[in-house]
């Protein structure tokens, strides 16, 4: 259900700004959030407030693993609809939410919460969730966070390729890592923290060099396999970066839109709600009917996959 969160209001971070308020009814072009998912959205919230932990994170299986991946995540989720640090109906599992990613960051700027987190992947969503939170609430205890984690990126970009691997230090790179690290820097850019361009404009560079002209998709790295969550991840990313105008942009764009209304977005791959996520905000900012069809078809899918306990929907 966190796709589905994600989704339906449809918070959207752009290249000239921070993320655009939610809409509860009218999303974009005619396109509304209608009584069905309405109510899907308000019973995962109340499922993922109902499963905070005490320490106010939220974490993967029994197992409790990449508490700070699931928790910025989660909190992606409460603020798309609203909430803020004590502020909303959910402000104070925001709030403590906030804290447990704030505490969790090393001394170096890294976010990591165990071992079984140690991945830029929860570092770049995390950097991702406290911009956001600070571009909005302007809390002066968060600026200091935020600058050290992008130090801590701008360090660990890879000198030669341009993107993000897998740990905190350059080396080589692939498409999912790089496009959260640039995602976080436009983030926290647009939140008023100061970000070199040229970094920006390196992973970006590696981005485009992920691209597959005969398809019109994006690979995990360059001359490999293209996808429905790479392309969705890298397309947004372009965007991110300010070229809403590129040709790879608006051909990666026509294959989610392709793949999502005949269904076939998940033939040949996997991590199905990390695709959606990213294509959502992607296919949202293209607007017109490359949005409204791929909105349809998506809500659909989304709505008709809901299990729900009373209120609680997950």
């Amino acid at each position: 259900m966190l796709a589905a969160i994600i989704v339906f209001p449809c918070g959207v971070l752009r290249a000239d700004g921070p993320a655009t308020a939610p809409s509860t009814q009218v999303v974009q072009d005619n396109v509304t959030v209608d009584d069905r998912s309405q109510a899907n959205i308000k019973g995962a919230l109340k499922y993922l407030a109902a499963h905070q932990k005490p320490n106010g994170s939220w974490a993967m299986g029994n197992n409790n693993e990449h508490p700070i991946a699931f928790t910025s995540y989660a909190l992606i989720a409460f603020l798309a609809t609203g909430n803020l640090p004590d502020e909303g109906e959910y402000g104070r599992n925001v709030s403590r939410g906030v804290q447990y990613i704030v505490d969790a960051q090393r001394s170096d700027g890294y976010f990591n919460g165990s071992i079984a987190g140690q991945y830029m992947y929860g570092h770049g969503i995390a950097t991702i969730v406290l911009s956001e939170v600070y571009g909005q609430s302007q809390d002066p205890k968060l600026k200091p966070k935020i600058e050290a984690a992008v130090k801590l990126i701008i360090a660990a970009q890879s000198p030669t390729m341009g993107g993000w691997r897998y740990q905190p230090h350059p080396a080589d790179a692939d498409i999912s890592v790089t496009v959260l690290q640039l995602v976080a820097l436009r983030a926290a850019k647009n939140s008023g923290i100061d970000v070199p361009q040229i970094t920006i404009d390196k992973g970006a560079k590696f981005v485009k060099n992920c691209y597959d002209a005969k398809s019109g998709g994006f690979c995990y790295v360059p001359h490999a396999q293209p996808g429905f969550a790479r392309t969705a991840a890298a397309t947004y990313s372009l965007q991110v970066c300010g070229l809403y105008d590129d040709p790879m942009a608006a051909t990666g764009a026509e294959y989610l839109r392709s793949r999502i209304v005949a269904g076939t977005e998940r033939s040949g791959g996997s991590y199905i709600t990390y695709g959606y996520f990213y294509a959502a905000p992607a296919l949202y900012m293209v607007g017109g009917d490359t949005w409204k069809d791929s909105y349809l078809a998506l809500a659909r899918k989304l709505n008709d996959s809901v299990k729900r306990e009373g209120d609680i929907c997950y």
